[in-house]
């Protein structure tokens, strides 16, 4: 852990990290999805350090978290975010569009502004008594689906595309038999709640479904820690490649003028330590050496990239702008 603080530091010192430095303690607000409570919770401490470390004032970072969606709906209402770590790039995009955030956000960090990636999984309970192995599964008799609102949590949203493209490169497929097994699949969903976390509640903490779609990250946190032996995780044939992005919000950081410190506090989810951090928490690391280390918690996986398939800018309003392919699949399986 020493040599990775070393590690950290000298990579802080190779950013601008000093010139962010003011006389007076500083804070952020990071606006973030709903799983990633635990993560910031311990990415703003070890910044703090690492800051501090670096001549740094003291700095405070509070985070606010819940659906991807309704956090950007937050950001374009007022809430003041020095920086967004949200679920999917189109949320960002819709902030982008709106000017608070430069266009090209996604070239200003490495690796597109994505420090760690996940996938959807299936969370079933203990013993698998459902039987649950792949996406086709999840529509037999008597099978009910816990997933959040697509049109609230970038959950939601990973985990309908993963199903689509799942059913997309099934031998014949095409987007039409794709969207009759959509269709199919959300008649067998009882309640949407508004982001993953909630839906995690549902499913764990009062006993609703057969099956939750969720995070990767979520699945494990559920599986070892909320309720250790209660829970299997069952990784389907394939999946999607999930990319959560990160994002000063520009028109903000300005006017606070935190935008260096805004800066080097995403910039530190890229430093080892900050991918060790990630990945304690279940996140897939993008550093090829801490992966490597945790290369075994994180099973091999098909997964398809939404880029397959026209990328978020197509996605967002074909699927779940309004009278998009989910508003008709939804309202006609109800």
């Amino acid at each position: 852990m020493k040599r990775l603080r070393l590690l950290a530091s000298v990579f802080l010192a190779a950013i601008p990290l000093s010139h962010g430095m003011a006389a007076s303690p500083k804070s952020l607000l990071n606006v973030s999805y709903d799983p990633t409570r635990e993560l910031y919770k311990d990415i703003n401490t070890q910044f703090a350090v690492a800051w501090k470390q670096q001549g740094g004032d003291d700095v405070t970072v509070k985070t606010s978290h819940g659906g991807s969606g309704a956090q950007a709906r937050s950001v374009l209402d007022g809430l003041q975010a020095d920086v967004v770590t949200l679920g999917i790039a189109s949320d960002i995009d819709a902030l982008a569009s709106k000017g608070l955030i430069a266009t090209g956000w996604a070239d200003r960090l490495p690796n597109h502004s994505v420090p760690y990636t996940s996938t959807i999984v299936f969370l079933v309970r203990h013993g698998n008594p459902k039987g649950l192995h792949d996406w086709s599964d999840l529509v037999h008799d008597g099978v009910q689906v816990i997933t959040p609102n697509p049109k609230t949590s970038s959950g939601g949203r990973w985990s309908y595309i993963a199903a689509y493209l799942w059913a997309l490169n099934q031998p014949n497929g095409d987007e039409a038999k794709a969207e009759a097994y959509l269709k199919l699949l959300y008649q067998h969903v009882p309640i949407l709640d508004t982001g993953a976390r909630g839906a995690t509640n549902s499913f764990v903490q009062r006993g609703a479904g057969d099956v939750l779609l969720a995070w990767e990250d979520e699945a494990l946190l559920a599986a070892h820690d909320l309720g250790a032996g209660q829970f299997d995780i069952v990784y389907p044939s394939s999946s999607v490649k999930a990319e959560p992005p990160v994002a000063v919000v520009d028109a903000v950081v300005k006017t606070r003028g935190t935008q260096k410190l805004a800066e080097a506090y995403l910039r530190f989810l890229y430093t080892p330590e900050g991918q060790e951090i990630e990945a304690r928490h279940h996140y897939r690391p993008i550093d090829p050496a801490v992966a490597a280390r945790h290369r075994a918690e994180f099973p091999e996986l098909k997964t398809y990239d939404v880029e397959s398939i026209g990328g978020w800018k197509v996605l967002q309003p074909k699927h779940f702008g309004d009278g998009g392919i989910f508003d008709t699949i939804y309202t006609a399986g109800k």
